[in-house]
């Protein structure tokens, strides 16, 4: 049986991942890269096992209410969240709400360099209850928010 002080250090990300990118690798491979979600998550639970993550878990979904009850269910259950939102990024004003309910931070992602693409991509709605974005560095953005996020939970557990 863990004890209360070994159960405060557990490490926990949950990495969620909004509509169609359940298509990368073949979805316009000049702007996403031919990299599959598949392998992105390969590469960070790789990334988060080196650093000690407890759990690192996945969700995708082409559906906004799915990703708004998961954000609302990481509550006591994650530390951090890394978010690609995708299309919901510019609009979803629940995908918002959600975020600023929950005291768990998170971490906005994008593959591409959003404020160098269409004027529509340019705004996020989440941008302003999120800890941070990164975009542009394709899959090195998902590397990039995941060792931010493992070094801000082990700065609080210190």
């Amino acid at each position: 049986m863990q004890s209360n002080i070994e159960a405060v250090n557990v490490k926990r990300i949950l990495v969620l991942n909004g509509p169609n990118l359940n298509l990368l690798g073949t979805r316009e491979p000049e702007i996403y890269g031919r990299t599959t979600l598949g392998d992105i998550e390969e590469i960070l639970r790789g990334r988060a096992h080196e650093a000690g993550v407890d759990v690192i878990d996945f969700l995708q979904s082409n559906f906004e209410g799915e990703l708004v009850e998961a954000i609302q269910k990481s509550r006591g259950r994650y530390d951090f969240i890394l978010l690609n939102a995708g299309a919901l990024t510019h609009y979803s004003i629940a995908l918002r709400d959600a975020i600023s309910s929950v005291p768990v931070p998170v971490i906005e992602i994008h593959l591409s360099n959003i404020h160098r693409r269409e004027e529509f991509r340019r705004t996020s709605v989440i941008a302003p209850v999120v800890l941070g974005q990164i975009c542009g560095f394709g899959v090195d953005s998902y590397i990039a928010a995941l060792d931010i996020a493992i070094r801000k939970i082990q700065k609080d557990i210190k």
